[in-house]
């Protein structure tokens, strides 16, 4: 029978109604006492480890996570965190970066609705989670949600309400629960950076001096000037499209220069949810590469942030950051 711990850190499934709001307050136990068909299928054990709502989840906790995941894994076979869904994504991305070479499941899960109401999603995702650790054939990070497999990288919240709240970007589902099975829709990938025989290793160094900026119509470069005042030590844009910024009223180019000139790294993404950017399309892409602006491609915002925290953990030289940014991990850059 398979070993599997459960770390708890809060979130929407572990939430009753308080002070006029939900407020996580349930114990690991209580979760697991709601889904009585856990019983059987494998040996579970609690550890709860924060009850946070996910908007108050920071790097600190994310680093508190992956030294936990990395002393239980020599002893578990499968781990599930529940968490809140809010910033679930990001730390399904953080874990991937500080967990090299995982070689066993790690889970996040949660819910819309809180585990004690009606109707909940909170104990099918459970449920499911539980049986995805299970699985031998599954390796790394995953968010299990509304019956979804999902790589930690590619995975977005896109509902604040549905049961569907995450979707998998950039690379399709690695799976999904289906009358109570796991059924994979590929063979689990060898991530392409690392050795399928290297040792398990956790590398937790985070730097969160990453600056995330949305630009719209009207935003005043000043908002950019100010960053290096301010502590940044990189800074992702999420453009327009394929990755323009503007470059006459208001350009953001003499910033992007002056960032650039004192060793800041300035990586563009894009807005919209599918497609990556491509910044050698249009003139305003290629004057901000020539600005000294980098195109992030096809990664997620949410692994793009958390992949250049793990980064300034390990350096400060531009040229390592970039070098070390564009190298493939775990699978995280979609192939477009």
């Amino acid at each position: 029978m398979k070993k599997i711990l459960l770390i708890t850190t809060g979130g929407t499934i572990a939430s009753v109604p308080e002070n006029g709001g939900l407020t996580p307050k349930s114990a690991g136990a209580r979760l697991l006492d709601l889904v009585p068909e856990l019983n059987g299928l494998c040996e579970i054990h609690v550890k709860e480890l924060f009850c946070l709502d996910s908007s108050n989840i920071q790097p600190e906790h994310w680093i508190t996570m992956a030294e936990s995941v990395f002393r239980a894994l020599s002893v578990f076979d499968g781990i599930v965190i529940t968490h809140g869904t809010d910033t679930m994504a990001y730390s399904a991305g953080a874990l991937s970066f500080m967990l090299q070479n995982l070689k066993k499941p790690v889970i996040l899960t949660g819910s819309q609705l809180p585990m004690e109401a009606p109707d909940t999603d909170g104990k099918r995702n459970l449920r499911d989670a539980f049986l995805t650790a299970c699985n031998s054939r599954l390796a790394g990070v995953y968010i299990v949600f509304d019956r979804l497999i999902i790589h930690g990288c590619h995975a977005v919240k896109t509902s604040s309400r549905d049961f569907r709240a995450f979707e998998s970007l950039g690379r399709a589902p690695e799976g999904r629960i289906r009358d109570g099975r796991v059924v994979l829709d590929r063979s689990p990938a060898v991530p392409p950076a690392v050795s399928s025989a290297g040792a398990f290793t956790l590398n937790a160094c985070l730097d969160p001096n990453v600056f995330l900026l949305k630009l719209c119509p009207g935003i005043s470069p000043a908002l950019l000037e100010t960053l290096p005042s301010l502590g940044a030590k990189a800074v992702l844009i999420e453009a327009f499209g394929l990755g323009g910024i503007p470059g006459l009223d208001r350009s953001l180019l003499p910033a992007v220069r002056n960032l650039a000139a004192r060793n800041i790294p300035v990586l563009i993404t894009t807005q919209c949810l599918k497609g990556g950017a491509d910044m050698s399309v249009y003139e305003v892409g290629i004057r901000a590469m020539e600005a000294g602006a980098r195109c992030a491609g096809s990664i997620t915002t949410e692994a793009a942030v958390t992949k250049l925290m793990w980064i300034l953990g390990q350096t400060g030289d531009p040229d390592k950051i970039y070098s070390i940014f564009f190298r493939d991990f775990v699978g995280e850059f979609a192939k477009i």
